[in-house]
């Protein structure tokens, strides 16, 4: 019994450090951990969002204010995070840009006709 505690012991002590140095790591990035965390899941929307704009070529109103709003959640996390970080996602980043642009120049041009 006296083992098994002491192994627990450990591993909430190697726990413990291991977590203090990702923390380092992400201050000495020059980044707040809670942007480094909102990175990580507008990271996972991006994806979903890739495969959307993939998808659909047109979409409705109502799904081009939803994309519009994930597509700058994205870019805001994305804003606080240093390049090299999502250099992997770049491609896709771009594909999200590039759709964010054309809802918003359609919905410019409608909005102008009215």
């Amino acid at each position: 019994m006296e083992i098994f505690a002491v192994i627990i012991i450990i591993l909430v002590m190697v726990i413990v450090v291991l977590s203090v140095i990702a923390v380092m790591q992400i201050k000495l990035a020059g980044m707040e951990v809670k942007d480094f965390w909102s990175f990580i899941k507008a990271n996972d929307t991006l994806d979903k969002l890739y495969a959307f704009a993939l998808k659909y070529d047109r979409l409705s109103p109502q799904q081009q204010v939803l994309f519009l709003e994930e597509a700058e959640k994205i870019f805001s996390a994305f804003e606080k995070v240093p390049d090299a970080l999502w250099e992997e996602e770049y491609e896709k980043y771009m594909r999200i840009l590039d759709k964010y642009k054309d809802i918003k120049i359609v919905r410019w041009e409608l909005s102008s006709k009215e």
